[in-house]
């Protein structure tokens, strides 16, 4: 791959998840001080997982077979960019419920096309995805952590007078907004979304031409459908199943998680930086993906990839006390590594599996479990789990070890079935 594919390739990974990981980690915080009650907040955070359904059916079919994808993605992020700068006003529920449908609408799909652009581009999938896939880790945490420090009040910072850096950083950790000041400065992580989102409108322009691939089979069905009927292999069936489990599990720690780290006395606002560690190892992990699937094979490394999320959850189960938060702390690395030896890896053995026809379309198929129906399933049994199996009323406590007992034992089961079902051919 040439040098300057690369660059613009990478920046389009950045961007992609930039804008992601701008409005995400705040956004469950944020719907409450608006006053949405919790099903309209359910509403807000499954338009994305429906949006990847309904991606499924439409927006990847159409980029596959009559549209060049990179022109998709000027599209789709000049209409999800505009709508997501409008989040930054809007507070009332159904303008603010109909903005987020829109973009989750036109922005869901261009993961999977960006996967497609890129792997259009290189030679040597194996080897490059990962580094290529790093963009988009980068992306993800250089959104995440710049809002420990702009939700600051630095008034406040100003009148501790602190010696030093090391007292001016005690004095910002400890300083956050609260209340409406900090309503009114979370608004704006939409507008930054928002702008990254038309830069990367202006950058798609620019990358490198992935033409649409018409099907040359007399009578063929949509991609989509193509695609679905590829779910006859065994192999790939048994994949897509535990992809949802999967899915499931990674979402179960995202709707845990921050709730569970300040009863071990993770500072509030620490919260977020702590669960960015895990993209900080996910680096690390992409870098040496080619070099483990080329070692392991396919089926090793995404039982690896599964078995993080068991070995996490144990962690969270076991020793979820105080006197043990350097341990909590330090376990969310695997996050990263459950990432990329699961998720990634399935990107890339969609890419070497399917036929070129229907590639996005494939990828669509297995974003239709990573973000759609994974996603839902867990927007739906966590609060269920945490509010009703797991709490207990009368003393206001949550049984966590019960409660990531669930994860931890779903996540061995999903490696059995791969270690006993997934068998790809070895030429594959």
């Amino acid at each position: 791959m040439q040098r300057s594919t690369f660059g613009k390739l990478f920046a389009m990974m950045f961007l992609e998840f930039f804008i992601w990981g701008a409005w995400l980690p705040l956004i469950f915080g944020y719907l409450p001080s608006l006053k949405f009650d919790p099903f309209q907040q359910s509403m807000i955070l499954n338009a994305f997982p429906a949006a990847a359904i309904l991606a499924m059916f439409f927006s990847n079919q159409f980029a596959d077979r009559f549209f060049a994808a990179e022109k998709f993605l000027a599209v789709s992020h000049l209409i999800g960019g505009l709508s997501m700068i409008a989040l930054t006003w809007v507070t009332d529920f159904w303008p603010f419920f109909g903005l987020m449908l829109i973009h989750c609408i036109v922005y869901v799909p261009t993961i999977s096309i960006t996967n497609s652009i890129a792997f259009a581009s290189m030679k040597d999938a194996k080897s490059e995805f990962g580094i290529v896939r790093m963009g988009g880790t980068i992306g993800w945490i250089a959104a995440a952590w710049p809002p420990v420090f702009i939700l600051v009040d630095w008034a406040k910072v100003s009148q501790t007078k602190a010696q030093g850096v090391g007292g001016w950083l005690d004095a910002v950790f400890a300083s956050g907004l609260s209340g409406k000041s900090l309503q009114d400065a979370t608004s704006w992580t939409f507008l930054i979304a928002g702008v990254a989102s038309l830069v990367l409108a202006a950058l798609s322009l620019y990358l490198p031409h992935t033409p649409p691939r018409p099907t040359t089979e007399a009578g063929a069905g949509s991609a989509w459908l193509k695609s679905l009927k590829l779910l006859a292999n065994p192999v790939v069936f048994v994949l897509w199943l535990v992809t949802f489990v999967d899915s499931f599990v990674h979402n179960c720690y995202f709707n845990w998680t921050g709730r569970f780290l300040p009863t071990v006395g993770i500072p509030g606002n620490w919260v977020t930086p702590v669960m960015s560690i895990g993209q900080i190892a996910e680096i690390l992990t992409m870098a040496v993906l080619g070099t483990c699937l080329k070692t392991l094979g396919w089926r090793t490394t995404m039982i690896i990839g599964v078995l993080g999320h068991a070995v996490r959850f144990a962690v969270f189960a076991f020793c979820g006390t105080p006197d043990m938060a350097w341990l909590i702390v330090i376990v969310n690395l695997l996050h990263g590594i459950c990432y990329a030896f699961f998720f990634a890896t399935v990107y890339i053995f969609v890419d070497e599996h399917f036929p070129k026809d229907v590639r996005t379309s494939a990828q669509g198929l297995f974003n239709l479990m990573i973000l759609g129906l994974g996603s839902l399933a867990a927007n739906f049994v966590c609060p269920w789990l945490f509010e009703t199996v797991f709490s207990n009323p009368s003393t206001q406590t949550v049984d966590f070890r019960g409660l990531f007992l669930v994860p931890c034992l779903t996540s061995i089961g999903a490696a059995f079935v791969l270690a006993v079902f997934f068998h790809p051919k070895k030429n594959s």
